[in-house]
């Protein structure tokens, strides 16, 4: 092999290396990014990973929100009518948060089965639902008219309360 070839063959080989070692350092630095969406029956049946970020939604369980009087921590359970899932949160809600309401939370799942929240989405309104709550109460076996129709119902209960 001549002396020409021989360059530009290492100079070749050099450069795919560079683009596999960027490739993989790229893949690596985005896997700790992402927020994979997880049921609250995937989280009850072991799928989610602990302590790594992650987003689960759901319902807000009627009755189930607590609220430190003297903090803004708050603890609700977030439910698909299958399994729950306690949230504890601490920081301000968003003013559509309530209960009967579809909500996503992103937080990291604690080794005891709850999650602390780093943000917790609300819907925007009353015919609004997150997809990925929508798909895994469908999976649990309710159309969007079955928590539509319960949501309606929760928050006239709510309102005739106050």
């Amino acid at each position: 092999m001549r002396a020409k070839r021989k360059q530009k063959l290492f100079v070749i080989l050099g450069l795919v290396t560079l683009a596999a070692i960027a490739v993989g350092l790229t893949l690596y630095a985005l896997r700790s990014n992402i927020n994979l969406f997880f049921s609250p029956v995937q989280i009850a049946g072991g799928e989610a990973p602990v302590e790594r970020q992650i987003r689960a939604g759901g319902m807000v369980k009627e009755g189930s929100v607590a609220r430190d009087p003297d903090s803004l921590d708050v603890e609700f359970v977030v439910t698909d009518y299958v399994e729950d899932v306690s949230v504890r949160y601490s920081g301000i809600l968003p003013d559509l948060f309530r209960e009967g309401q579809g909500v996503v939370v992103v937080g990291r799942l604690q080794p005891e089965g709850w999650l602390r929240a780093d943000q917790v989405l609300a819907k925007h309104d009353e015919n609004y639902m997150p997809p990925e709550v929508a798909q895994a109460l469908e999976e649990a076996g309710y159309s969007p008219e079955d928590y539509q129709a319960q949501a309606a119902e929760v928050a006239e209960r709510l309102d005739a309360e106050d």
